[in-house]
């Protein structure tokens, strides 16, 4: 059975209230606990909350005690909850897991019991999904992550002036860690809770045109002064390094490519931009800006990329990639500059 997304918790917990054990699973661990904390909203009252909140790690208690956990009754209340955090730490421990996906067939009916997984651990405990609540807290995609950023900015009274919200995303990405914190930073400057794009370009410490997505768009525009330019500052950048530039290129350069394919059949305008959106909401990548600027780029690259120009970038990029990972590679910028002058000097004319 699939996993529910996050969109399906709150609206189950909103229609049906708190069910008996959640399994919480996926890359993103701060809307874990954003869950987390609706949940306990929902389940507890405030005024027994500490008699009926146990809060344990999965690395110091074994399935079973969790189980006697969830067999105390409730203080003064009618539910308890159990959290258990780490819950990859129990991997080896068949006989406890045994144990504790027995007691969720059965579970008691004044407790609820959470169990978190931590986001490096990728793989979906099977046992676990059949008999719990399974909620896959995913990456999210770029029309997500926007008005994510926009009801976090609200609840903090803030709102964005014109250019400020898209310069914060392309600016500090899709990490929600970071976002979060930056949006903290604001609403301690903002006056009356609106913030401005200088505002921004000052907290985060990118200024316009800096960004990852400003460096990518010179490479594929065939600017190699530009692009050049933009490489010591994008490295600059908390949390940009050069396997993840190379890593964005790669993806863009399979999106142009998509873009090309339907272009070479002849596919213009409009049908083009739709036929390349339409891709990115099968596909569902990571990291990207949203998918209607992405197609309308990718649309707008197709005719100077053919697919032999793409396939020998997407070479030349592997090549990169390799470089920055070997420990013997001193200068980043020095790859990626010899990356980007092979992608844009002596370009193809456009056909």
């Amino acid at each position: 059975m699939a996993a529910n997304d996050y969109e399906a918790f709150y609206r189950s917990l909103k229609r049906d209230g708190p069910r008996p054990a959640y399994y919480f699973q996926g890359a993103e661990d701060v809307l874990k606990d954003q869950a987390l904390s609706h949940l306990l909203d929902a389940a507890l009252d405030p005024s027994a909350r500490d008699f009926n909140l146990d809060l344990v790690s999965a690395d110091q208690v074994a399935p079973e005690a969790v189980c006697d956990l969830c067999r105390s009754l409730p203080l003064m209340a009618e539910r308890r909850v159990v959290v258990v955090r780490g819950i990859e730490a129990w991997k080896r421990r068949n006989k406890g897991k045994k144990v504790l996906t027995e007691y969720l067939r059965h579970s008691s009916g004044e407790t609820t019991l959470v169990l978190l997984q931590g986001s490096a651990d990728e793989k979906v405990d099977k046992d676990l999904a059949a008999v719990t609540y399974a909620v896959d807290f995913a990456s999210l995609p770029p029309h997500h992550l926007r008005r994510w950023l926009k009801q976090e900015a609200a609840a903090r009274g803030l709102t964005f002036g014109e250019g400020a919200d898209e310069h914060l995303l392309a600016a500090a990405g899709s990490d929600l860690g970071r976002l979060g914190s930056e949006l903290e930073k604001l609403a301690a400057v903002a006056e009356d809770g609106a913030v401005t794009l200088e505002q921004c370009e000052s907290l985060v410490g990118i200024r316009r045109g800096e960004t990852v997505f400003d460096w990518r768009e010179a490479v594929l525009d065939g600017r190699p002064d530009d692009a050049v330019r933009l490489v010591p500052h994008v490295l600059s950048q908390s949390g940009v390094s050069g396997v993840r530039l190379v890593t964005l290129l790669g993806v863009q350069l399979v999106g142009v490519g998509i873009a090309r394919a339907h272009y070479d059949d002849g596919t213009r305008g409009r049908a083009l931009q739709s036929a390349i959106f339409d891709a990115l909401r099968k596909a569902r990548p990571f990291g990207l800006q949203s998918w209607k600027d992405e197609a309308a780029n990718w649309a707008r690259w197709a005719p100077a990329w053919s697919l032999v120009r793409i396939g020998r970038a997407l070479r030349l990029a592997r090549d990169a990639d390799a470089m920055l990972k070997d420990t013997r590679v001193s200068s980043e910028a020095g790859v990626l500059t010899d990356l980007v002058l092979r992608l844009t000097i002596g370009a193809e004319v456009p056909v």
